[in-house]
């Protein structure tokens, strides 16, 4: 079993996605280079950015994967963004087939986080403060309330230009609260297991919430039941 994981972001997804695999699936190793995979191997590659994760390096990927020819999976992670998660997957799909790019035997996953990875990380409740003495948080607080609502669905507060950008602010006032940095170079307690652990509980407690999440916790599980046979 080997997967190619094609992600956007040049920093936090290139730290979090094998700190959560290692978690996830510890029967995988990572490789450094996509043509040392042999067995239970999995290759990241960061795009650095949209579109040229789509129009750039998806084609690169494919073609590496098929000279090698040993993978199972393709697995594209980017960011929603201000799109709806159906349109970015809805891209991906019209550029293969405008370009008539034939992906053979390997099996395509896309996941799109929604809005951002930290969206994502904003499901983690042991982060939350109760009750917030920081006037910023406790205006992010009393506009959305993240520890009882999704973070998919919360909308952006009125000063900032896109979802993500105040995804991210809400984020940083919430481990500043906590004594905790936080920054896309350095995620830090993202990437402990304990944090994680909190994003599996909360979508095992409320399923309805963090659903891009969730498709990535599923497929990590029925990766692991293939490793299993």
């Amino acid at each position: 079993m080997n997967l190619y994981f094609l992600v956007e972001g040049k920093r936090t997804e290139r730290k979090v996605y094998p700190a959560w695999l290692a978690y996830l699936l510890p029967e995988l190793k990572q490789v450094q280079s996509y043509d040392e995979v042999k067995k239970n191997n999995y290759y990241l590659f960061s795009a650095e950015g949209y579109p040229s994760i789509i129009d750039i390096h998806l084609p690169n990927a494919i073609a590496d994967i098929q000279q090698q020819g040993n993978y199972n999976y393709l697995v594209v992670c980017l960011d929603a963004e201000e799109n709806t998660v159906s349109e970015i997957q809805q891209e991906i799909y019209d550029f293969l087939n405008a370009e008539k790019i034939q992906m053979g035997n390997i099996e395509l996953v896309l996941i799109i986080q929604n809005r951002c990875l930290e969206t994502w990380f904003l499901g983690n409740r042991k982060i939350y403060s109760r009750q917030p003495q920081d006037l910023t948080l406790l205006d992010y607080t009393r506009y959305y309330d993240i520890s009882v609502n999704c973070p998919e669905l919360m909308g952006k507060y009125h000063n900032f230009n896109t979802h993500a950008q105040f995804h991210e602010a809400y984020l940083k006032e919430l481990f500043k609260a906590k004594n905790i940095n936080y920054s896309k170079r350095n995620p830090g307690d993202v990437l402990k297991p304990y944090y994680l652990e909190q994003l599996l509980t909360r979508i095992k407690a409320q399923n309805q919430h963090l659903p891009t999440f969730q498709e990535f916790v599923k497929f990590c599980t029925e990766i692991k039941s293939q490793l299993s046979i």
